[in-house]
C-alpha cells in the first residue's frame, strides 16, 4: 500500500463524515473525533507521569546512577525530546492508531511493522503490568498509615530474579492481587469509551500535577545537600551500577518514565485536528513532565541517601523520614496512586488501538479490530490487554518488567527517527503539516540517543528481547505473512 494513499485517506481537511473509511491497510474501525489538544495533551502526561516518577526513580537512583540520575533524565529526556519531534512529524502526516506500528507499515512494509507491532505489545502490555506493581505498593503504603496491613502473601509478586536470564525464583507469595484487581478496572473504564476515559484522566492528571508541585515545594527545606556527595558513586565493579556508565544505564532504564507523549499518537483516529494537535500536545507533554521530574529527582535524593531509595514508595519513603512532612503523607500517596491510574488507563486505550491497527491489516485476527457497536471502542482488544497485564503485574516484581518495556520503547523510538529521514527520501513531496527541524541531527541523534540507552540495559535483558521476538515471528509466520490484507 502506497504512502500517498495512506496519508490521502487519513489526513482529511475536515473531521471525517460518518462511516467514513479511516484505513489504508485494512478494514476501515470508525472512532469518535473527540479529543482536543487539551485532552490529548493531558493524555500523554496521564501516561507519562506514573511508576517513572513515583517507583523508578528510588530504585534507579539506588541501583544505577545514585544522586546523579538527574543527569540520567536529562539524558533519556534529551533523545525522547529528539525522538518526541520525529513522532510529531509522522503522526500530523499518518493520523492514524497505531503509533510507531503505522509509521513502520508506512515506511518500511510489513515485516519491520511486525517487528515493531510486536514490540509495542512488549512495551505497552507490560508498562500497564509494571504500572500496577507500583500502584500496589503505594497502596499497601497508604493502608499501612491507617493502621491496615495487607497481607504479603496477597500484595507482592510471586516471582522474582534469579542468577541468569530466565532464572526465577518463588518469593514465597501467592499474587500481588492489588495490581490485578486495578488493571481489570482500567480495563472496564476502557471498554466503556474513550469520552469517558479522557475526563477521567484529565481530573486525574491535574491533581496529581498540583500534588507533585506540592511535594517539591514542600521537600526543598528538608534537603541534605550531604546526601549529593560523592554526586556520581565510583563504580560499583558491575557495569551499570554507579560512575558514568551508572548515569548511561540509568537513563536506559528511567526512559520508563518517559513512555507516553507516543501514546497520543495511538489515539489520532479520535482527534477532532490530528494534523495540528498531534504534534502540539506530544511536544507539550514532554516538556512539563520532563521539568517535573527533574525537579522531584533533585528534592528525593536530598532527602535522602541514594541508599535507602531502593524500595517501592519512594518519595512514600521520604516523607516519613521527617516528622514536619508526614502530614503531607496521605495526599502524595493519594496522588501516586491517582497518578498511576492515570498511565495504566492510557496505556490500556493505546494498546488496544495498537492491535486494532494490527487486526485491521491482517496480522492479528480480525477479532482484534471489531468496534463495540455502542461504545465506539476496540473492545476486544481492551480486555486482551487488560487480561494479558493482570497476569503478567500479579506475578512479577517492577524490575524485571521496567527493563523489558524500556527495550522494546527504545527500539520502537529508533524505528521512528529513522523512518522519518528514510521518508524525507523516498516521498519528498508528501504533505507534512508539521516538519522536524534540523532532520538530519534531530533524527539521527535520537537514534543514537536511544541505541545508546539500550546498549547499557543488561544482557538480561537482551536476552528476553530475543526470545520475545522470536516468538512474535513464528507467530508473523504461521499466521500474519498468510492473512496479510497486502495478499488479500
Amino acid at each position: 500500500m502506497s504512502v500517498e494513499r495512506h496519508v490521502a485517506q487519513t489526513v482529511p481537511a475536515a473531521p471525517p463524515a460518518p462511516g467514513r473509511d479511516d484505513s489504508s491497510l485494512g478494514s476501515p474501525p470508525e472512532l469518535k473525533r473527540t479529543l482536543s489538544v487539551v485532552g490529548l495533551t493531558a493524555f500523554g502526561i496521564g501516561s507519562i507521569i506514573g511508576t517513572g516518577i513515583f517507583v523508578l526513580t528510588g530504585t534507579a537512583a539506588a541501583n544505577q546512577a545514585g544522586p546523579a540520575l538527574v543527569l540520567s533524565f536529562v539524558l533519556a529526556g534529551c533523545g525522547c525530546a529528539l525522538t518526541a519531534l520525529c513522532y510529531a512529524e509522522l503522526a500530523a502526516m499518518i493520523p492514524v492508531s497505531g503509533s510507531a506500528y503505522s509509521y513502520a507499515h508506512a515506511a518500511f512494509g510489513e515485516i519491520i511493522a511486525w517487528f515493531i507491532g510486536w514490540n509495542l505489545v512488549l512495551e505497552y502490555t507490560f508498562s500497564v503490568a509494571t504500572v500496577s506493581v507500583g500502584w500496589s505498593g503505594y497502596v499497601a503504603s497508604l493502608l499501612a498509615q491507617f493502621g491496615l496491613h495487607l497481607p504479603p502473601a496477597l500484595a507482592q509478586a510471586p516471582f522474582d530474579r534469579g542468577i541468569g536470564a530466565f532464572a526465577i525464583v518463588t518469593t514465597g507469595a501467592w499474587l500481588n492481587v492489588p495490581a490485578v484487581l486495578i488493571v481489570a478496572a482500567i480495563a472496564a473504564l476502557c471498554y466503556v469509551g474513550i469520552r469517558e476515559s479522557s475526563g477521567t484522566n484529565t481530573i486525574i492528571v491535574a491533581l496529581k500535577i498540583a500534588v507533585i508541585v506540592l511535594f517539591i515545594l514542600a521537600g526543598v527545606s528538608y534537603i541534605h545537600p550531604v546526601h549529593w556527595h560523592p554526586f556520581i558513586p565510583p563504580n560499583s565493579g558491575h557495569f551499570g551500577h554507579f560512575g558514568w556508565s551508572g548515569v548511561v544505564a540509568g537513563a536506559g532504564v528511567i526512559v520508563f518514565s518517559y513512555i507516553g507523549f507516543d501514546t497520543i499518537s495511538t489515539c489520532a483516529q479520535e482527534a477532532k485536528r490530528p494534523d495540528r494537535d498531534l504534534p502540539l500536545s506530544i511536544l507539550a507533554s514532554l516538556g512539563i513532565c520532563s521539568v517535573l521530574y527533574m525537579a522531584t529527582v533533585v528534592v528525593l535524593t536530598g532527602m535522602v541517601s541514594y541508599r535507602d531509595l531502593n524500595v517501592a514508595a519512594p518519595v512514600a519513603l521520604a516523607l516519613d523520614r521527617y516528622s514536619g512532612l508526614r502530614w503531607l503523607g496521605v495526599p502524595v500517596k493519594l496522588g501516586a496512586i491517582l497518578g498511576m491510574t492515570s498511565t495504566m488507563l492510557v496505556m490500556t486505550i493505546g494498546q488496544a488501538r495498537i492491535f486494532m491497527r494490527m487486526g485491521a491489516d491482517g496480522l492479528l485476527p480480525p477479532w482484534f479490530s471489531r468496534i463495540h457497536p455502542r461504545f465506539k471502542t476496540p473492545a476486544n482488544g481492551t480486555w486482551v490487554t487488560g487480561l494479558g497485564a493482570a497476569i503478567i503485574g500479579g506475578l512479577f516484581p517492577v524490575r524485571i518488567l521496567g527493563e523489558l518495556v524500556s527495550i522494546g520503547t527504545l527500539l520502537a523510538f529508533i524505528t521512528v527517527c529513522v523512518g522519518v529521514l528514510y521518508l524525507r527520501r523516498k516521498q519528498p513531496d508528501l504533505p507534512r503539516p508539521f516538519r522536524v527541524p534540523w532532520p538530519k541531527f534531530t533524527c539521527i541523534g535520537g537514534a543514537l540517543a536511544c541505541a545508546g540507552m539500550i546498549l547499557a540495559l543488561p544482557r538480561d535483558t537482551w536476552i528476553r528481547l530475543i526470545v520475545w521476538t522470536a516468538i512474535g515471528f513464528l507467530i508473523y509466520g504461521f499466521y500474519g505473512r498468510r492473512h496479510s490484507a497486502r495478499i488479500r
